[in-house]
C-alpha cells in the first residue's frame, strides 16, 4: 500500500513539474506592448534582470525615444547592449554595432537622409520580437540580424544575403541621449577585441567595458575617431569607431559581446563563463527557459487570451530592471567608482525608486525574495559608498532624480516582510542616516517641521514622500523594539498635515514666513524643479498619504466628506494644460493613471467602508488603461511600475502602503491565479467572474468566511486559497464594518 501511495505521489509530482515546464508562458508575452506612444519600453533580447539589454536603436529624436526604439520609427542605426525600459529620461545605448553592405560609411546618417550613414530602413513585418530573442531584416542590405543574450553577454548572428563588400561598425560615440567622453577599442587577435565607453548623461560618470569575440577571423580592421582614420588597430578618443570590413562577406558572422562595469578582461571572462561555444540557437532556447521559469511563478487561468497576453507582458516588463551590475565573478564598481571584488551579493543598478517602491518592489518581495534581498544588499552598499540610500540609481551613479529618498521605504518594507540576505543592523543605520541629513530640504524638518517652498524646489512633493518614508521607518523601528525611534518617526510621518490649507482644502506650498504660496491652481500640473509638486497637480497629491489614510479621512472632514472628495477626483474636468508633463496620462477626471503618485488612490475607498467603489474603479482601469497594442500602456512604463500595478490589481489586491504588510482587495480579473510563495502556492479564485461581475460579494480564505477588505502579507506567503465571489451589483456591506477595513500605519503604532 505504501508503495502504491509513493508511486502516486511521484506521478503527481511529475505531472505538476511537467505542467509547469510544458506551458510556454513566453508565448503570452508581446514585447511590442508599450513600445508606442509614451510607454518607452525596451524592445530587444535580454534575460530576467540581466545586465545586457541588446536591442535595436533608432535615430534618437527626443523624449519618446528614451529606450532607443519607438514603434512608429522605420530606421535602425544599429544594436546596442544597454537600454532603459519605460523611463522618462534617456541614457545608455552602449557599444552600438551595425552590419551593412556597400561602400564604407562611418556616420549614422540623419532621419531625412539616412543613406549617407550606415543605418537602414526596416519593417515590422520583417521583425520578430519575443523574450530573449530579436530578429530583423535590414531592408537596405538584406542582412538578417538576430540577437539573443545571457546575463552579461549579447550574442549577434548576421546572415549576409550574398558575397559582396560588407562592413560591421562598432560605434562607441553613439548612445541614447548621452555624450561619450572617452572611448577606446583595440584588436587583441584575429578574433578578439577589447575596449571601453565612458559617457556623461543622466548617469554623469558612466564607465562600461566590453570585449568582442568573432566567429570568423577579422583581417581588415580599422579605427577611426569620428571619420578620421587613425593608425594602428587600437586608439582612444571621444568618438572612436572600429570598422570590420570584408571584400566579400561570409554568409554568416557571429559576435559575442561581453560587458563589465570593472574591466575589459572581466568582460572577456563573462563571455568565457556564459557563452563558451557558438551555438546561437541554444542560447536563444536558454534565454526562453529563463524567462519561462520566472513567468511561471504566477499562473493565471482565463478564457480571455488578450487579458492573458497583457498580464504576462506586464510581468515580463517588471523583470527588465533593476539590472545586474556585476561580473560573473561578482566583481562590481561602486557608486564611489572603486572596484569591489567577489561581492557576497548580486549587485544591481537602475533603481527608479520613486516609481517602483509603490508596487514593483512589493512584487519582488512576494515572488522574487532572493533577488529582493540582493537588491537591498546593493542599496546598503550604495549607502556606505555615498552616505545615503539611493534615490534614482543608474549605471553606478546617483542621479538624484525625483523627490524623496525612496530607497528608505524599500529597505524598511523588505525588513518588515522578512526578506533575507542583508545586514539588518546596517539597514537600520542606513534608513536613520538617510532620513536625518540636512540636504534635500530635510534640515527644515528639524527647524520648521515643514519645507518652505521659497527655499526648496518641489517642497510639497518632497515633504509628502518624506512622510511616507517616516511612516515606513516608524514601523521598522517598532518591529526592532526601538520604542523612542518609532515614536519619533511616527510623529514625523504626520508632518504632511502642515501643508493642508483648510480654506482651499488642498495640500499646498508654505513659505518660510508661514504664509501660503500665492501661486495656486489645483488643476494645473506641475513642472519639475519649478513648482511645489512633481509630475502632478494638487488634486492628485491630495491623496498621497498612504501611511495615514485614516488620518487623511479626519483631515478632510470625516468619511462622508472624504468619499465625496474622492468621488470628485474622478469626475472633475479641467482645460488641458499644454505645458503639462506628457507622462501625466490615463486621465479619469483628475485621476492620472499614467503617473505613479496616484497608483494607490482607487484603493482608498476601502478605508472608508466602500470597497465596492474600489472594485468598480480598479476594473475600469484594468480594462481601459491597458491593452495589447504598442500604445497599450497609459504613460511611461517606469522600470516596471505601470506593469506591477496591473499584475497586482488583476490578481485582486494591491499594496497601498507597502511597509504595513497589507494588501487592499480590489477586483480580480482572472478566474484563477496561482502565485508561488514561500509556503507553497497562494491561489486566488474568482467565483462567477465575468466582465459584468466586477463587485466582490464575499470572500472565503482557506475554506472559512473572510469579511475583511484586505489581506496580510503573512497570510499570502503561508500559501492557501482565497475564493472571491463576484457579482454584477455592489455588496454594500462587504468590508463596511470598521473592523473589516484596512487601517493606516499610524493606527498600528
Amino acid at each position: 500500500m505504501k508503495i502504491v501511495k509513493s508511486f502516486a505521489f511521484l506521478l503527481l509530482s511529475f505531472f505538476t513539474l511537467f505542467n509547469v515546464y510544458a506551458q510556454k508562458y513566453t508565448q503570452n508575452v508581446d514585447p511590442y506592448i508599450g513600445s508606442g506612444r509614451h510607454g518607452h519600453v525596451f524592445v530587444g533580447a535580454n534575460v530576467p534582470f540581466g545586465a545586457v539589454q541588446l536591442g535595436p536603436n533608432n535615430i534618437y529624436k527626443g523624449w519618446d525615444w528614451c529606450s532607443g526604439y519607438h514603434y512608429s520609427d522605420s530606421i535602425i542605426i544599429g544594436f546596442s547592449h544597454t537600454h532603459l525600459s519605460g523611463t522618462g529620461g534617456a541614457d545608455l545605448g552602449d557599444v552600438l554595432i551595425m552590419p551593412y553592405t556597400g561602400k564604407q560609411r562611418l556616420l549614422r546618417g540623419e532621419q531625412n537622409d539616412y543613406k549617407k550613414g550606415y543605418g537602414s530602413l526596416f519593417s515590422h513585418k520583417n521583425e520578430t520580437v519575443k523574450p530573449g530573442y530579436y530578429a530583423v531584416k535590414l531592408d537596405d542590405s538584406g542582412i538578417k540580424a538576430e540577437l539573443t543574450a545571457t546575463e552579461r553577454v549579447g550574442f549577434h548572428r548576421y546572415i549576409f544575403p550574398k558575397k559582396e563588400e560588407a562592413h560591421i561598425i562598432i560605434d562607441l560615440k553613439e548612445g541614447i541621449g548621452d555624450r561619450a567622453t572617452t572611448t577606446f577599442i583595440e584588436q587583441v587577435d584575429a578574433y578578439t577585441f577589447k575596449g571601453y565607453r565612458f559617457s556623461k548623461g543622466w548617469a554623469r560618470d558612466q564607465r562600461l567595458y566590453f570585449a568582442i569575440r568573432s566567429s570568423v577571423a577579422i583581417n581588415d580592421f580599422k579605427v577611426f575617431n569620428n571619420d578620421t582614420l587613425l593608425t594602428g588597430k587600437s586608439d582612444s578618443g571621444h568618438a572612436i569607431k572600429g570598422l570590420i570590413s570584408f571584400a566579400k562577406a561570409p554568409s554568416k558572422v557571429q559576435l559575442k559581446v561581453g560587458i563589465s562595469p570593472v574591466s575589459a578582461d572581466n568582460a572577456l571572462a563573462n563571455i568565457n563563463a556564459e557563452v563558451p561555444g557558438w551555438d546561437f540557437d541554444a542560447i536563444v532556447k536558454q534565454a526562453d527557459e529563463k524567462w519561462n521559469k520566472e513567468l511561471s511563478k504566477i499562473n493565471v487561468q482565463t478564457n480571455n487570451e488578450t487579458d492573458k497576453k497583457i498580464f504576462y507582458t506586464a510581468l515580463y516588463h517588471t523583470m527588465i530592471n533593476p539590472s545586474l551590475f556585476n561580473d560573473h565573478n561578482k566583481d562590481y564598481r561602486g557608486t564611489d567608482k572603486k572596484e569591489y571584488a567577489a561581492a557576497s551579493f548580486d549587485n544591481y543598478t537602475v533603481f527608479s525608486l520613486w516609481d517602483t517602491y509603490r508596487a514593483t518592489h512589493p512584487l519582488f518581495n512576494l515572488v522574487q525574495p532572493e533577488r529582493a534581498g540582493n537588491m537591498i544588499a546593493t542599496m546598503l552598499a550604495i549607502y556606505q559608498q555615498q552616505g545615503r540610500l539611493p534615490i534614482w540609481h543608474l549605471a553606478g551613479c546617483e542621479t538624484q532624480l525625483m523627490p524623496g529618498i525612496s530607497g528608505v521605504q524599500v529597505v524598511a518594507e523588505a525588513y518588515l516582510k522578512g526578506i533575507k540576505g542583508f545586514d539588518t543592523a546596517l539597514a537600520w543605520e542606513a534608513v536613520k542616516a538617510s532620513t536625518t541629513r540636512d540636504e534635500l530640504g530635510l534640515k527644515y524638518q528639524k527647524s520648521l517641521q515643514y519645507i518652505p517652498c521659497n527655499k526648496v524646489e518641489e517642497a510639497v512633493a518632497k515633504a509628502m514622500e518624506y512622510s511616507i518614508s517616516d511612516g515606513s521607518v516608524a514601523l521598522m523601528a517598532a518591529r526592532m523594539g526601538k520604542t523612542d525611534d518609532a515614536a519619533y518617526y511616527a510623529k514625523r510621518s504626520m508632518n504632511y498635515r502642515l501643508y493642508y490649507d483648510s480654506v482651499t482644502k488642498f495640500f499646498r506650498g508654505k513659505r518660510d514666513d508661514g504664509s501660503w504660496n500665492p501661486v495656486f491652481n489645483p488643476v494645473k500640473s506641475s513642472h519639475p524643479y519649478i513648482d511645489d509638486l512633481s509630475e502632478g497637480n494638487h488634486w492628485q497629491y491630495l491623496w498621497l498619504v498612504p501611511q495615514d489614510v485614516n488620518g487623511l479621512i479626519h483631515v478632510l472632514g470625516g468619511e462622508e466628506a472624504f468619499i465625496k472628495r474622492l468621488d470628485s477626483l474622478f469626475v472633475i474636468q479641467a482645460e488641458y494644460d499644454p505645458k503639462a508633463p506628457p507622462d501625466i496620462e490615463g486621465m479619469i477626471g483628475q485621476y492620472a493613471h499614467g503617473n505613479e503618485p496616484g497608483h494607490h488612490t482607487t484603493y482608498l475607498y476601502a478605508f472608508a467602508g466602500q470597497q465596492w467603489k474600489t472594485a468598480e474603479k480598479v476594473r475600469q482601469i484594468l480594462k481601459t488603461m491597458y491593452h495589447d497594442q504598442p500604445d497599450g500602456v497609459s504613460g511611461n512604463e517606469d522600470c516596471g511600475q505601470m506593469s506591477a500595478w496591473y499584475v497586482f490589481s488583476s490578481l485582486g489586491f494591491y499594496p497601498v502602503f507597502p511597509a504595513n504588510g497589507n494588501y487592499v482587495i480590489g477586483s480580480p480579473l482572472f478566474n484563477e491565479a496561482s502565485i508561488d510563495v514561500a509556503g507553497g502556492k497562494f491561489v486566488v479564485e474568482a467565483v462567477n467572474n465575468t466582465p459584468e461581475n466586477k463587485y466582490v460579494q464575499r470572500i472565503e480564505l482557506n475554506g472559512k468566511p473572510y469579511t475583511k477588505s484586505f489581506i496580510s502579507h503573512e497570510d499570502i506567503i503561508k500559501g492557501g486559497k482565497m475564493r472571491i465571489f463576484m457579482g454584477s451589483k455592489p455588496a454594500y456591506d462587504f468590508g463596511k464594518a470598521p473592523g473589516d477595513r484596512p487601517v493606516s500605519a499610524a493606527e498600528r503604532q
